[in-house]
């Protein structure tokens, strides 16, 4: 049976591959289903990533993924920032085997440039930051990073564009040039402009237009005709009086099965 720890890898892979959107519903027993497992250990997966700042829940809404602000997009670029430079800092050498790991993920990253795999691009794009924590011989900062990075994901699926994946990648590339070269000092540097170039480029787009989204839901609409249901409607009240029903009392509550479901 599959685990909690399976679970909420796949929806942290999900989030990151782009494939889960900020505010994505997180039905408990669609998981289930799709896990063959129960709910208990679909609620428990869901729990750990709510802890994790991923996903949350509502009274109304159920589960669903997080949909972070530019505040919080902010404040995740500059713990990624304060993360991977201390990493670098206090690298004294990097031996044969994270650099070949490290260049067979910059392979991966260029293949999925030049293929049509966005989900598979934007997922290798910020699994490097994981990787090089893991290759650097830190898996508890590794963990730490992924789930920074799947927070900065959902913000990059609004802002960033083919152009910056493409950006990205050179900068790894220069990255892992410097670490083979022995420039720790060098690589430090580069990671800074990295992230620095990323977040200035999202404050940016986001700050040219701060009321874009308002602006977008409440432009007017062309209203279509009045549907000639009126009459039609005035006519169900008079049959109701003969036959009350549930449905039809307007203090009834509404159909428990309509929120239920929306959580099953």
């Amino acid at each position: 049976m599959t685990t909690a720890t399976e679970i909420s890898n796949r929806i942290i892979e999900a989030v990151m591959a782009q494939k889960l959107a900020p505010g994505s519903r997180l039905g408990e027993q669609q998981l289930a289903i799709l896990f063959d497992c129960s709910r208990t250990v679909v609620r428990e997966a869901l729990t750990r990533l709510a802890t994790r700042g991923i996903v949350t829940v509502s009274a109304r809404r159920g589960w669903y993924v997080i949909e972070p602000s530019q505040d919080e997009a902010r404040e995740a670029f500059e713990a990624r920032r304060v993360i991977e430079l201390g990493l670098l800092h206090q690298l004294k050498v990097v031996d044969k085997t994270a650099l070949r790991q490290l260049k067979s993920h910059l392979q991966r990253e260029k293949a999925a440039l030049a293929g049509t795999d966005v989900g598979m691009r934007s997922f290798l794009l910020g699994d490097f930051h994981v990787c090089l924590a893991e290759c650097l011989g830190n898996s508890l900062l590794a963990d730490t990073l992924r789930d920074f990075t799947a927070r900065t994901t959902l913000i990059a699926m609004l802002y960033q564009s083919s152009h910056d994946a493409a950006q990205s990648c050179a900068d790894h590339v220069r990255i892992v040039e410097a670490l083979e070269a022995g420039d720790i000092a060098g690589a430090e540097a580069l990671m800074s402009e990295h992230i620095g170039t990323v977040q200035s480029a999202l404050r940016l787009q986001a700050s040219s237009d701060p009321l874009a989204g308002l602006r977008d839901a409440l432009a007017p609409v062309s209203k279509s005709p009045a549907p000639a249901t009126p009459p039609a409607r005035a006519r169900k009240p008079r049959a109701a009086k003969s036959s009350p029903s549930p449905a039809s009392d307007p203090d009834a509550p509404a159909d428990a099965s309509t929120y239920l479901g929306a959580l099953l």
